[in-house]
């Protein structure tokens, strides 16, 4: 193999376009669902008085179960490196699951509409890349599951996320913290 060739040979773990960075991103913010989730449930299953929560939320749950199935699938696929930050994400996402859960049903359903706010601002900025609309099978997956973070929104609000106390100012730093777990994602 001549060396032009070698430095143009895409290597496992080593790519960097576009597509790389949709999907490295977004198998780490499907991963964060997962463990915000699992976070919010091991409160609320202890709690008698949250099993009407803990069902919605673990019906969030399993979808986004089923969000990151694809990506773990991609991820290998297409030889995508994923991100240096997963044991980060794994116990963040678990700690502000728990955070939000145990300061009350509300709190949590906050969580969840600040997250799918910004994930929807996310999936919607990827969907209007030439390079994912040129691949139609992420192009759908990221349309689906757009829908899906919207439906999760839309439960959260009618659940009374926004009487959660301190909603604006939980929001806003949840906000932060997932915008900023996005830019630190697509690179690192």
């Amino acid at each position: 193999m001549n060396d032009k060739k070698r430095l143009t040979e895409r290597r496992p773990g080593r790519g960097s376009d576009a597509l790389d960075e949709v999907i490295r991103v977004d198998h780490a913010g499907e991963f964060g669902a997962v463990r915000i989730y699992e976070g919010q449930l091991a409160v609320f299953e202890r709690r008698q008085d949250a099993s009407s929560t803990a069902a919605v939320i673990s019906e969030m749950a399993d979808q986004e179960a089923k969000h990151l199935e694809p990506f773990d699938r991609l991820v290998l696929e297409r030889r995508v490196r994923p991100t240096a930050l997963a044991p980060v994400w794994h116990a963040a996402g678990y700690a502000l699951g728990v955070a939000t859960a145990l300061m009350g049903p509300r709190a949590a359903m906050a969580c969840t509409v600040a997250v799918e706010e910004v994930i929807d601002e996310h999936y919607a900025q990827q969907i209007a890349q030439e390079k994912v609309q040129a691949d139609s099978e992420l192009a759908a997956a990221l349309s689906s599951f757009r829908e899906d973070e919207l439906q999760h929104r839309d439960i959260a609000l009618s659940h009374d996320a926004e009487a959660a106390p301190g909603y604006a100012l939980l929001s806003a730093a949840i906000k932060t913290a997932c915008r900023t777990a996005i830019k630190l994602s697509e690179k690192i």
